[in-house]
């Protein structure tokens, strides 16, 4: 299974744009991935670990290992499209 992780912070204005969006594909997906939100402000350990340079950033993860990554605001359509090129 996927995991798709989401690297936002509350004082981000794009990650509060992708917000909606990440909860509303989260039901899409709930049987092929798993969704993880990390907050930068109160994880940097988990950013630093991941390289995290810039926020909103999503992280497909697939047996513990980074398999793709985003980084920033993107439409709904363009979300899912990445998540379903990484789900074959």
């Amino acid at each position: 299974m996927l995991t798709l992780v989401d690297f936002y912070a509350d004082w981000c204005g794009p990650c509060k744009i992708m917000e909606p969006i990440f909860a509303d594909i989260k039901k899409d997906y709930e049987c092929k991935v798993t969704f993880k939100k990390v907050d930068v402000e109160a994880d940097p350990a988990a950013a630093a670990k991941f390289g995290v340079m810039g926020i909103p950033t999503f992280i497909i993860m697939k047996d513990d290992k980074e398999v793709s990554r985003k980084v920033g605001a993107m439409p709904k359509e363009n979300l899912v499209s990445w998540i379903d090129s990484n789900l074959k």
